[in-house]
């Protein structure tokens, strides 16, 4: 029996590497892959070549260990099954249906710790979502929605429009994504968002401002969230922003860069900049939260959220060249892509 595993060999280059199915050690788990999600954001940073190398790729997940060069093997949301122990007391989990941070492969060794087992009534669909939705409650325990706030989503990738279904289920004011693509705005209007934009509108400012509704005189965002991946995008928050709004900049940039207009209304209005991470918790939080808790939850809002629906495009693993390039050119066709293992 063969596994397949990917690598990324260059900017814009994958390759499959076939070997033999490893065997698990003692205290160790085989998991036959089932599906896995591709990363439209840091995964395609790799696939294009923009990131710092030598960083590393990951401080917490040791399957991810190791530094930002290719050949690189890299991806963090699997979904499959145990098929064989490594010792008969772990015999128990046979069978069962497990989520893994793991580079995409068709098969891969774990230790049982490292892997969660699947709710009964959570899908593999579903499943395959639990990284980008703990992201996304990330993001919402850094930004603290308040009620009757006005919210804005810059960004409708998987992460954007997670952000957007959890948010829909707050009393706010106003829910606003904005993304240029069509495919992405109809998903958000399906999870709730009260308002959309391309970014592209002349007077997107005013517009915001019409369906946000005014209070004490402004009608600015109260909280924005940034996960578009585009540094330029920094810029459309600013302008979006009021009197010490809270821009959560979820996106991870590599090594790309731009100009950002802090020369305007940014100093004056006290504008609060908080980087979120999914690796760590906000210290504040930290005594009462922790890692567990918070991916229990991110499970809860799965079965709550039921995100399968966001998977446009399922590729076979040997066929994941195809995938990256659909991802890369055609962003306009693309929400969730997702690797398939037979």
């Amino acid at each position: 029996m063969n596994q397949y595993r990917l690598i990324f060999e260059k900017p814009r280059r994958t390759t499959i590497e076939r070997r033999t199915v490893p065997q698990p050690e003692e205290n160790e788990l085989l998991v036959a892959n089932r599906l896995s999600a591709i990363s439209a954001g840091t995964e395609m940073l790799i696939f294009g070549g923009h990131f710092p190398e030598q960083m590393a790729v990951d401080t917490k997940i040791a399957s991810l260990s190791g530094a930002f060069r290719y050949p690189l093997a890299y991806g963090y949301s699997s979904v499959g099954e145990v098929i064989a122990a490594g010792k008969p007391d772990n015999a128990g989990w046979l069978g069962r249906r497990v989520f893994a941070f793991h580079p995409h492969a068709s098969h891969f060794t774990a230790a049982p710790e490292s892997l969660l087992p699947l709710p009964d009534d959570i899908s593999i669909d579903d499943a395959v979502f639990l990284a980008s939705m703990e992201t996304a409650v990330n993001l919402l325990m850094d930004g603290r929605p308040l009620v009757g706030e006005r919210v804005v989503v810059l960004g409708l990738g998987t992460i954007g429009l997670l952000v957007t279904a959890l948010l829909s289920r707050f009393p706010l004011a106003a829910v606003i994504g904005i993304d240029p693509q069509q495919i992405r705005r109809d998903a958000a209007a399906a999870f709730g968002a009260t308002g959309l934009f391309s970014g592209e509108e002349a007077d997107l400012a005013v517009q915001t401002a019409a369906i946000m509704g005014e209070s004490n005189g402004d009608s600015r965002a109260d909280l924005i969230y940034e996960v578009s991946g585009k540094p330029d995008a920094l810029n459309v928050a600013l302008a979006l922003a009021g009197y010490h709004t809270r821009l959560v900049i979820g996106s991870w940039y590599g090594t790309k860069s731009t100009n950002i207009e802090f020369g305007g209304p940014f100093h004056r209005n006290r504008v609060s900049l908080t980087s979120s991470q999914v690796s760590t918790i906000a210290p504040e939080l930290s005594a009462r939260w922790t890692s567990q808790r918070r991916l229990q939850t991110a499970w809860e809002m799965l079965a709550r959220c039921r995100p399968g629906r966001l998977i446009t495009h399922r590729f076979p693993i040997q066929q994941a060249q195809e995938a990256y390039d659909l991802i890369d050119r055609a962003p306009h066709e693309t929400i969730q892509v997702v690797l398939t293992y037979a």
